[in-house]
């Protein structure tokens, strides 16, 4: 039975799925800023380091189009309930974790409260709004949320941290948690789900598996010193899983994923939209954070403010472009909105040494084009498939922002890596750990062992090193948005001709 909801409840429910939508995609950067402390205290290596930051995004992926599946069938207000306690008991254990090993099992399970919440945040939205000019203003919040929330996590960590110890980046999720499953139970109505929707928990642990070793290996081989063989096992793995994955979808009467959506253009061109901006975002975050606290020196609370103007203006964008969409179509915004981001980051290069007014006014353009291009993706995803799978069509959606976000950590992360351990030349006479090549957190805790000048020296050898790194990361970042608006500009011109 559905219960009847009152007309003006219906922004009340997107605040409500807005908040929990916050929560979830704040978790994917708020440890960036966190990331330098947090390594020390709980004396993390640099792959548990790397690991702490992608068992979140990686299970997030794996668990989304069973959960969305799971939702279309049993209704998605009561995977929205459930996701939200999950999420809630997941934070109390992370926020007292004592070795790095439980954070990440910590974050897994946050993963799992995240992955039954976030198809049916967009499920719910959809059902709510019947109205055409305001289901789009409402997913372009919604989107302005999914981009802006994961801009603002590091800002966020950054002023916790400047008060607290690092656990309460996750210990600020319980009193969120608690009044939106209140309201969840109060003010969303009951709509009955589809019994006849099957759901795939093999696929789900399919699709995992073979990201998760995907991802290891692309980590593997960025090392210095990788370990080939483990590296080639992980391949191997993935890429097994992941054709299991696609031929039991292929077999399937009802599948998860339904690759003959992608035969739309539209459909297509958001969910790689999607997954390029999670990508190149949250990579350049990424890079961008470590910059302004190793390089430049600045606490955890003046990094997080100087990232503030990407989530600003993603907010201001998502709205925007919801309103415009209408009347300029999903697919223009799309690539004009992607050149935008690009552009935006390329100035960067020119930017992150010119005045704060230039630095600011870069991160507003690329926060702008951000907040258009999630609008864009999440409405060419969902108002171009049947309302029926809209759990199941969302979270194809998400898959693109958390497996990209998942891969701009990975790849980016690992680029970084690689050139800094490439660009870096420590003379023998220091005798020094070849740990020091690792990263400039470990060159910077090794220098604290040395004569002064030797330390100096080391200190300036590899915030060079870092800075190759960085202008390499913010080139590859600028080309891929760059080169994926030239493509969906192209498919918009010959689907027309």
């Amino acid at each position: 039975m559905v219960r009847k909801m009152l007309p003006q409840n219906r922004w009340l429910v997107l605040a409500i799925v807005s908040s929990a939508l916050l929560l979830v995609v704040i978790d994917m950067t708020v440890l960036y800023t966190a990331l330098p402390r947090l390594t020390h205290d709980l004396h993390a290596s640099a792959s548990a380091k790397l690991w702490i930051v992608n068992a979140y995004p990686l299970v997030v992926a794996g668990l989304l189009p069973g959960a969305g599946a799971l939702g279309d069938r049993i209704g998605h207000k009561k995977l929205f309930a459930a996701g939200l306690l999950v999420f809630g008991i997941a934070s109390l254990a992370a926020a007292f974790s004592p070795t790095s090993a439980i954070l990440i099992a910590s974050r897994a399970l946050l993963a799992v409260g995240a992955a039954m919440m976030m198809p049916a945040t967009l499920s719910i939205v959809r059902q709510t709004f019947a109205n055409e000019r305001e289901r789009a203003f409402a997913i372009g919040i919604w989107a302005s949320i999914a981009s802006g929330g994961a801009a603002i996590g590091p800002v966020l960590g950054g002023v916790l941290l400047e008060y607290f110890w690092w656990g309460s980046v996750f210990l600020i999720n319980v009193p969120i948690v608690i009044a939106a499953f209140a309201l969840t139970l109060w003010i969303i109505p009951n709509r009955a789900g589809d019994k006849t929707r099957p759901w795939d928990l093999i696929g789900s642990v399919l699709i995992m598996i073979g990201l998760v070793g995907v991802t290891y290996a692309i980590k593997e081989f960025a090392k210095q010193k990788p370990l080939y063989e483990a590296a080639l096992v992980a391949v191997i793995v993935g890429a097994v899983f992941l054709t299991l994955f696609v031929r039991r979808q292929l077999l399937a009467k009802q599948p998860m994923i339904d690759f003959s959506l992608f035969r739309n253009r539209r459909f297509s061109s958001g969910v790689a939209a999607a997954f390029i901006a999670s990508l190149t975002l949250v990579g350049m975050e990424l890079v961008l954070s470590q910059r302004f606290q190793l390089v430049m020196g600045l606490s955890p609370l003046e990094a997080g403010l100087l990232i503030l103007p990407v989530p600003l203006a993603a907010f201001v964008a998502g709205p925007v472009a919801g309103l415009a969409l209408p009347r300029l179509g999903s697919e223009r915004i799309l690539w004009i909105s992607l050149l935008v981001a690009g552009l935006g980051i390329a100035s960067l290069l020119y930017a992150y040494e010119a005045s704060p007014i230039v630095q600011i006014s870069s991160l507003v353009v690329l926060g702008f084009g951000f907040g258009a291009a999630m609008t864009a993706a999440s409405s060419a995803v969902m108002l171009n498939t049947p309302e029926k799978s809209a759990g199941t069509v969302a979270s194809i959606e998400e898959v693109s922002y958390e497996l990209g976000g998942a891969m701009g950590v990975a790849l980016l992360g690992s680029l970084m890596s690689t050139i800094y351990t490439i660009s870096l030349t420590v003379p023998d006479s220091m005798n020094v750990s070849a740990m020091v090549y690792d990263s400039l957190d470990e060159a910077l805790i090794l220098a604290q062992n040395l004569a002064p000048d030797a330390a100096m020296n080391l200190i300036s050898l590899a915030k060079a090193a870092f800075e190759n790194a960085f202008t390499v990361v913010i080139i590859v970042a600028s080309a891929l948005l760059i080169v994926t608006s030239g493509a969906i500009k192209l498919a918009t011109r010959a689907g027309r001709a």
